[in-house]
């Protein structure tokens, strides 16, 4: 399973949001070039580097975001307001993966164009919710569109891999929503990041015995409750 700290960027700095409210943030550096080094150097299989700021579509961090891809050699996948052509795929020029949410359900025409352009394998599905209820738009609009049938979905399309976020535990420390999880990931032929939830290394082993792919290490990361070391041992 692979180990995946996230590093959200917002006005240039490392931050971490509560349930995804902007109001209620904390700061946990001003360097993000040398965070992504920093998670590098103690054993991260991938970087998820989220541009908060494109994702209020209130600026952009592309800048800083293109420097980490260029400073680091393990993978990357770049996430957050990656709503248009023109940013989906300077994204793509310079990172492994991108990770969509809100254009896959929202346009699908042009989802289904830019990955039969570059690869379905390049593309990560983000189907975020709220215990079971599909929501875009930064988390900030809830849809009425059922998990489990947008998952169906995508993979009937031929799309592999997902990331699933529960924004009810995100960065709560209440522990991985591993009900919905082991759902997910018993759906055949799809790989599926779970994030929002961990509190530490006793959450690691719940979640891959759910069958996923890889794990996002945020807060309890970045508070110091589990090491990249500590996640790959349990």
């Amino acid at each position: 399973m692979k180990i995946i700290p996230a590093i959200d960027i917002m006005e240039g700095q490392v931050v971490r949001l509560l349930k995804g409210n902007p109001n209620e943030k904390t700061v946990y550096g001003n360097d993000p070039v040398q965070m992504a080094l920093k998670w590098e150097k103690q054993g991260a299989d991938m970087l998820h580097l989220v541009d908060l700021d494109a994702t209020l579509q209130r600026g952009s961090n592309h800048g800083i975001i293109k420097k980490i891809t260029q400073s680091v050699l393990i993978p990357v996948q770049v996430a957050g307001g990656l709503r248009d052509r023109k940013i989906i795929e300077e994204s793509l020029q310079i990172s492994q993966r991108i990770v969509v949410g809100t254009i896959a359900l929202k346009n699908p025409e042009l989802l289904m164009e830019i990955s039969n352009k570059f690869g379905k394998d390049r593309i990560v599905i983000s189907v975020d919710h709220n215990n079971g209820m599909v929501v875009t738009h930064g988390w900030q609009q809830r849809t009425d569109i059922d998990l489990f049938d947008a998952l169906d979905d995508f993979a009937k399309k031929g799309f592999t891999e997902f990331l699933i976020t529960n924004i009810s535990r995100d960065g709560t420390l209440e522990g991985p929503d591993t009900e919905n999880l082991q759902k997910a990931c018993k759906i055949s032929g799809i790989n599926v990041i779970a994030s929002g939830g961990i509190s530490g290394p006793a959450d690691i082993p719940h979640v891959r015995e759910c069958g996923a792919y890889g794990v996002i290490l945020g807060k309890a990361l970045y508070d110091g409750k589990i090491s990249i070391k500590e996640a790959k041992r349990a």
